[in-house]
């Protein structure tokens, strides 16, 4: 059989000339000699650590370091992740180039460092994938960034939303602040959709909802680079004026000029926006008070036209709202007094007013509006008499009282006794007013005749000295004819 190698000494076997000799072999007999330390490349190392996995501390095999180092880095970015502040991708950068240079000088100071090409391609190929990929992501960062910054330059929101969704837990991760400055701007864009949420409410006439919008706009504003936006919220917001309610759009428009708050680039364009639907507004609300027959708040619309836009295409149109809303008014207020005057101590009697559309008062046939006691004036013809808004005169009648004796009868009691009873006339105090200038213009007492002494006289208790005659409808109107020219 052949020998078993060994690694001893020449002397540490057989005797060379007596096989049969005892022998006592040493402790490493047998055993491979130990290989020779590996000689590590200072720019492999520097390389591998730029990777930031801590590889250049595997090829010094210093396995410690490289865990440290792999925990470092995480924390980093992690750190970056939560933050995405400026400042953590510079404590990265720091936290690289001193792995770099760690790496370096370790391998420098080991006795056997040499240039190894084997480990030099090895640490590139750790550290330029990562490298790369790091640097991709950062440019797909910043590119999703720029398509944000360029939406938001056009005042366009929803596609500044939609390009940020494109970022990813990886941009996030390796570029961390670029992708926060995308989230600002979604973020300021979701606050602008609560406050144009207030803005709506606002055009329903809910005025604090309005001021709400408003500060909402302006805290936004506040915060550079957002004008365009802002300003695109506010337009979408003042295009929808006018509402359908011309009295809920001036209500809106008065608060824009005179209640809305904030900056100059909010101010400026509520205004314009006031003093553009204004106008129409104001003659639309106008209308709808005509068709309410709320004359006084009608005029007042028209007037506030003519007041604030006098050069405006519808001031025409507004004085003569103005003119047709006064003399609603009037009417009505004259239609008022002659529905309280049942007497000559009340209503229209007591208080005369005028209506300036009514037809002038003159002598003649006239048409009338008869008030006060109308027990006799309720006899008169139908054509003498009209409605408030064609009569020229108002005749209010008084209580009739004894007037001229036109004769004496004897009558018999029922005593059996011979009495004289004395028949009068009915005298009315009249006055006419003129209702186109409410002056007295009739003031006279008319007399009443008619039947006396009557074969059979109805009374109660004594017989009375004195009665009145009965007149006819024609006796009354003999009465007060000359008083409407009849």
């Amino acid at each position: 059989m052949t020998e078993p190698p060994h690694a001893g000494p020449p002397d540490a076997g057989h005797p060379d000339g007596d096989p049969a000799e005892p022998w006592d072999p040493p402790p490493d007999y047998g055993r491979m000699a130990p290989r020779e330390p590996r000689a590590p490349d200072p720019l492999a190392v520097a390389v591998a650590n730029a990777s930031l996995l801590g590889a250049g501390y595997l090829l010094l095999r210093r396995r410690a370091l490289f865990w440290a180092a792999a925990a470092v880095t995480a924390s980093l970015l992690w750190l970056t992740y939560r933050t995405a502040e400026t400042w953590c991708e510079l404590l990265v950068a720091l936290w690289w180039a001193t792995a770099v240079g760690h790496g370096w000088w370790l391998a420098r100071r080991h006795p056997a460092a040499a240039a190894r090409r084997a480990r030099r391609l090895l640490a590139l190929a750790l550290a330029v994938p990562v490298l790369a990929a790091a640097g991709w992501v950062r440019f797909d960062a910043q590119g999703i960034q720029d398509e944000v910054a360029a939406a938001r330059a056009d005042g366009d929101c929803g596609a500044a939303s939609d390009a940020q969704e494109g970022v990813g837990f990886r941009h996030r991760l390796v570029a961390a602040p670029v992708a926060a400055r995308g989230d600002a701007v979604v973020e300021a864009c979701v606050r602008l959709d609560t406050a144009a949420g207030y803005l709506s409410g606002g055009l329903t006439g809910d005025l604090d909802s309005l001021r709400t919008g408003f500060r909402r706009l302006g805290a936004v504003l506040g915060e550079p680079g957002n004008e365009r936006t802002v300003r695109a919220a506010l337009d979408r917001f003042l295009g929808r004026l006018p509402t359908d309610d011309g009295c809920l759009t001036v209500t809106i428009a008065d608060w824009l000029r005179e209640h809305a708050t904030g900056p100059k680039d909010l101010t400026g364009p509520a205004s314009a926006a006031a003093a553009r639907v204004a106008p129409q507004a104001l003659m639309d609300c106008a209308g709808d008070f005509m068709f309410t027959q709320d004359w006084p708040d009608a005029r007042e619309r028209y007037q506030r036209l003519l007041d604030e836009y006098p050069d405006d295409s519808r001031a025409d149109a507004a004085r003569k709202g103005v003119g047709k809303a006064g003399l609603a008014i009037e009417l009505n207020r004259v239609g008022g007094l002659i529905e309280a005057a049942d007497s000559m101590d009340s209503g229209y009697c007591r208080k005369p007013a005028k209506y300036s559309r009514a037809p002038a008062y003159r002598e003649g046939r006239i048409r009338a509006v008869f008030v006060g006691d109308t027990e006799y004036t309720d006899k008169l013809p139908e054509e003498w008499r009209t409605d408030t808004a064609h009569a020229s005169l108002v005749v209010c009648a008084g209580e009739a009282e004894a007037g001229d004796v036109v004769e004496t009868c004897r009558y018999r009691d029922h005593n059996g006794r011979i009495g004289s009873v004395r028949f009068n006339k009915l005298a009315v105090r009249v006055k006419g007013y003129a209702l186109r200038t409410g002056k007295l213009v009739v003031d006279r007492t008319v007399q009443l005749g008619g039947e006396s002494c009557p074969g059979v006289l109805r009374y109660f208790d004594a017989l009375p000295s004195r009665m009145a005659v009965t007149p006819s409808s024609g006796d009354v109107r003999d009465a007060f004819g000359p008083v409407v020219g009849r």
